[in-house]
């Protein structure tokens, strides 16, 4: 850790444009909450709150009419029942709605029927499934790739075949390196941007005022001088509250093409704040492409604590899979602007990459209309194919019966499977619940670790044969609602550098017993089931 921050604290001097190499005695993060951005979050929130309290306040009004309304209520169950049962949604999603019919007869139904259903999502999503078909002219697929990767390796032909099915290519003629730790990436990046000639495409989740966005925005500043085109692309709700009010606005004033996804303000009457562009992407020349958990804020580089020592991933790729990470990119970017035509070619690689064999496909994943749940499956495949040993690090541990059930499988067959969360949580009630999921887990087998130095953002798995880095926390929100990527990789030089991360990372943190999960607080085991009943809504 302390070599990454060396690093970048000896490859910049902030806000003074100087980017080169340069010595900084003393470099410290910061975390400054907006107020504006705050604010805005307050009055969101109290919209709708005040829809909520509408809806709760409503039977009241209406008791004067209760045979009639006795009789609408029934009629209404039945139709909540019957489309329930017959969603394509999972359990937990079905079993959480009907708990709050059952629990509020009359302001439940109304709920659901405002934002439990599908077309609840549509205003967002009408146009998300026309715009990733646009795409698709732009994907290449190369049988004779494929028919070597097979050839070699077999026992990963069926994987590779189901991301194909999707659009997903595999590619190879890549260099690939892996990165165990924030401040490790994020030095890489900076000097890729710094010596970028064409483009650059950003996309990221959080974006956080402080020391890691000064070095960033200074270095887009002179590319854009340079004229290096920079499109910055950044999740509403991740920077509102952690960025000024004009961000957005003094960014595209400067040059740098800066778009909001989804602003929330246009979707209180939805309830739809949780889809949000959870995607980490840096494409630099279409050449090089970066991935992982890491967002733009100190935390993630250790340059602040919060949570203890932060240790988040990375995955940089160079080769023919950077244009997998670009075309994500621009489907996000056509998802933002429905109404304008991206032109693909323009973002094309102007390099050839030396032929080896570095196979990789680079796959996305949201909630797109059809609900392929793409990423969720990809884990359960990797869990399912592992003979030796499946290593897990994710940040939140909330599952399905099905993903608890294959985790469980693969132990009682013999497979190592190692799973491991954080000691030092950054949301208490996600974390409790991560810690209940850790009862049917321990007594099927699985081995949890909790990463004593603090929060462990990262987000990988991994098993004998291949592995993924990317964005997808084992969660509801990552695996259903939100938009994420990931980079599935084979390469064995990359293998034994992820597998050597979780030795390491074993080493510092504490494996948890069954004996002391069921010994847990009296408070937790009457919290976490209430709180179990609704994850998926949390």
């Amino acid at each position: 850790m302390e070599d990454g921050r060396q690093n970048l604290k000896e490859l910049y001097k902030t806000r003074k444009g100087i980017l080169k190499e340069a010595s900084i005695t003393n470099i410290k993060g910061r975390v400054k909450n907006n107020i504006s951005g705050f604010l805005r979050a307050v009055v969101i929130g109290l919209i709708i709150l005040v829809q909520i309290l509408i809806i709760l306040t409503l039977p009241l009004f209406l008791r004067q009419y209760t045979a009639f309304f006795y009789f609408i209520l029934e009629v209404a169950s039945f139709f909540v029942a019957v489309g329930l049962i017959n969603a394509n949604k999972n359990a937990s999603f079905k079993v959480a709605w009907m708990a709050i019919t059952l629990l509020l007869p009359v302001s439940g139904h109304i709920m659901y029927y405002l934002w439990g259903r599908r077309s609840s999502r549509k205003k967002l999503f009408e146009n998300t499934e026309l715009k990733i078909e646009e795409s698709y002219p732009y994907i290449e697929f190369d049988s004779g790739c494929e028919e070597d990767f097979y050839n070699e390796h077999p026992e990963l032909k069926g994987l590779s075949k189901y991301l194909k099915s999707y659009k997903f290519p595999l590619y190879r003629n890549n260099k690939a390196k892996y990165y165990r730790m924030g401040e490790d990436v994020f030095k890489d990046i900076f000097q890729d941007i710094i010596n970028a000639k064409k483009f650059v495409l950003l996309n990221f989740f959080i974006v956080a005022d402080g020391v890691l966005l000064d070095m960033l925005h200074d270095i887009l500043l002179k590319k854009v001088k340079e004229g290096v085109e920079v499109i910055f692309i950044y999740d509403d709700f991740g920077g509102m509250i952690r960025t000024d009010k004009h961000f957005c606005r003094k960014l595209n004033e400067e040059g740098i093409r800066t778009i909001l996804f989804n602003p929330i303000h246009k979707y209180t009457d939805k309830l739809i704040m949780n889809y949000r562009t959870h995607q980490k992407i840096v494409v630099i020349d279409g050449n090089i492409g970066y991935t992982g958990g890491f967002n733009i804020a100190d935390e993630y580089a250790n340059l602040i604590e919060r949570f203890g020592v932060w240790k988040d991933c990375g995955i940089r790729i160079e080769g023919d899979g950077v244009w997998g990470l670009t075309m994500t990119f621009l489907q996000v970017l056509s998802i933002c602007r429905p109404k304008e035509s991206v032109d693909y070619n323009r973002y094309r690689p102007d390099k050839i990459p030396d032929k080896n064999n570095c196979y990789c496909h680079v796959i996305a994943d949201g909630p797109y209309p059809y609900d392929a749940h793409i990423m969720e499956s990809t884990y359960k495949q990797i869990i399912a194919s592992a003979d030796r040993y499946v290593y897990i690090m994710t940040p939140y541990l909330i599952l399905e019966e099905h993903m608890i059930q294959t985790l469980n499988e693969a132990a009682k067959r013999g497979v190592d499977v190692r799973i491991i969360t954080p000691k030092i949580p950054d949301k208490k009630k996600v974390y409790k619940l991560t810690q209940y999921n850790y009862g049917p887990l321990l007594g099927g087998g699985v081995k949890i670790y909790e990463y004593t130095p603090g929060f462990i953002h990262s987000k990988v798995i991994m098993n004998e044969n291949s592995a993924l880095v990317g964005t997808v926390n084992m969660d509801y929100r990552s695996f259903y609602l939100h938009f994420e990527n990931a980079v599935w990789i084979s390469e064995d030089e990359i293998l034994s550098d992820i597998h050597d991360d979780f030795v390491k990372t074993f080493g510092i943190s504490e494996p948890i017993s069954y004996e002391s999960w069921q010994n847990r607080p009296r408070a937790d085991k009457i919290i976490q089931p209430l709180l179990n009943m609704f994850s998926t809504l949390v």
